[in-house]
């Protein structure tokens, strides 16, 4: 069964982004800052339990599916500049999706973890198994020497995430790293997330900062 969370929270912390603001309005409820991230952080832990049990064998297959799906998208076909990013443990595997990024002539831009300023910088990334070395938490990240890009410049971009909803609605890992660099894209680039179908769920808590996805590519 898909995750839920309760429809009725009140407390009187303020908000991260806002420190003048005490709550955040979610479907006509009011929610805190700090039930809304007890919430998330439940929900996460119970989709990424899911997803870690999961038959690696059938996350390979799915995988597979999901990245030609993925590739059959009228913004991938149309984009010059994509984002992506490399994925670690029970993720959706990703490495196909980048080799076919490359393979189709389009400039692959991967993200890399500025720590001083606690925020993700997109780099050009010609060849993953060279350009790429383990960052933060052992993912994946671009090396210094790969240029930085500008988010303008993408017109495709995949989100990770460990839940998602139907209509876009996106549960990180918790950094907030992803919804300030989805921020900073351009209006009409493609903000697309791939996840198994166990990952998606009907209601996700929402604050002030999340940002959603335009769409949610599955294996179903």
């Amino acid at each position: 069964p898909k995750p839920t969370w309760p429809t009725s929270i009140s407390c009187s912390r303020k908000t991260r982004s806002n420190p003048h603001a005490a709550h955040d309005m979610i479907g006509g409820a009011v929610f805190s800052y700090e039930a809304i991230r007890q919430e998330k952080a439940t929900l996460r832990q119970a989709v990424l339990a899911r997803r870690d049990a999961a038959d690696a064998g059938s996350r390979g297959l799915n995988s597979r599916i999901i990245t030609k799906k993925l590739c059959a998208q009228p913004g991938y076909r149309a984009a010059s500049v994509v984002a992506a990013y490399a994925s670690f443990g029970s993720e959706f595997d990703t490495a196909e999706f980048l080799a076919r990024i490359l393979a189709d002539g389009k400039q692959l831009l991967l993200p890399r973890i500025n720590r001083d300023m606690r925020a993700l910088e997109l780099r050009h990334v010609v060849d993953p198994d060279t350009d790429l070395m383990a960052g933060v938490w052992g993912i994946r990240e671009p090396a210094p020497r790969c240029p930085v890009i500008s988010p303008i410049a993408v017109q495709f971009m995949l989100v990770p995430g460990v839940a998602f909803t139907s209509a876009g609605a996106r549960l990180g890992y918790g950094g907030g790293y992803y919804d300030g660099l989805m921020f900073e894209l351009g209006p009409r680039a493609a903000r697309i997330a791939a996840a198994f179908s166990l990952q998606m769920v009907d209601k996700l808590p929402e604050g002030t900062r999340d940002r959603r996805v335009d769409r949610v590519i599955t294996e179903s």
